[in-house]
């Protein structure tokens, strides 16, 4: 009989923040596959579980993701844990669902905590409709593209960023949506949690001393907005 794959959400930071049900099903599978074995093992003696740990990342994905899933054939459940919050979302494991799915494999998440979904709780903006980007490309046309997107979108905008990136981050943004709200969130649910609330001009100027990666939220598009983009790119055409 197949085993199952499991997708298990772990914590962004404060370790008691996981499931029942995401402990229960660490005890009992038979291999977990982590993002850094190192990093997941501090989570598991935490808990004081002890499996097989398998390494599985962005750069080995499609090279162990075939030997995972017939170990799974063989009768083995596996879950997936990621260094931190849900799998899959910005974090490797995309790639082995849709193959797991297309051999028939059962894939099971056990849900948990999310950076975005703890970030927008108390970001205190418009959370009935929000597009989720991710990091933005580093490829200048496609990231071009994505920003022309967030210009022009009325729902919350969400991204990751890393902390040495930012600030290029912050600058592109007021460059395509001009000096809009913004919160910015890091360390979440650790000691030194922040919420940052300011408009992307003020946050330029006033941004330090970032060593972990960050949560941006913007506010969305607006009639008021719209005109003021408008008008911009019609002074850029002007100048050209």
């Amino acid at each position: 009989m197949k085993g199952k794959l499991y997708i298990v959400a772990t914590p962004i930071g404060n370790l008691d923040d996981i499931t029942l049900r995401a402990i229960n099903t660490l005890k009992q599978v038979d291999i977990i596959i982590a993002e850094d074995t190192r990093h997941s093992l501090k989570l598991l003696n935490h808990l004081e579980i002890t499996k097989p740990l398998i390494s599985y990342h962005r750069h080995n994905e499609e090279e162990k993701t075939d030997m995972i899933l017939n170990k799974i054939e063989e009768g083995n459940n596996i879950a997936l844990i990621s260094d931190a919050g849900t799998p899959v979302i910005s974090d490797p494991g995309e790639f082995i669902v849709k193959e797991a799915l297309e051999r028939n494999i059962d894939v099971v998440p056990i849900p948990g905590a999310c950076a975005i979904i703890t970030a927008l709780m108390a970001a205190g903006v418009n959370t009935r409709s929000f597009t989720f980007y991710g990091f933005l490309s580093l490829n200048k046309k496609i990231r071009n593209k994505e920003l022309e997107q967030i210009r022009s979108n009325r729902n919350t905008i969400i991204l990751y960023e890393a902390p040495h990136k930012i600030i290029n981050t912050l600058k592109d943004l007021e460059n395509y949506v001009g000096d809009r709200k913004i919160v910015l969130a890091r360390e979440l649910t650790k000691i030194h949690e922040e919420f940052i609330r300011s408009n992307i001009d003020e946050l330029i100027e006033n941004i330090n001393n970032i060593k972990v990666e960050l949560i941006l939220i913007i506010e969305g598009a607006t009639e008021k907005t719209e005109e003021e983009n408008n008008y911009r790119t019609r002074l850029s055409i002007m100048k050209i």
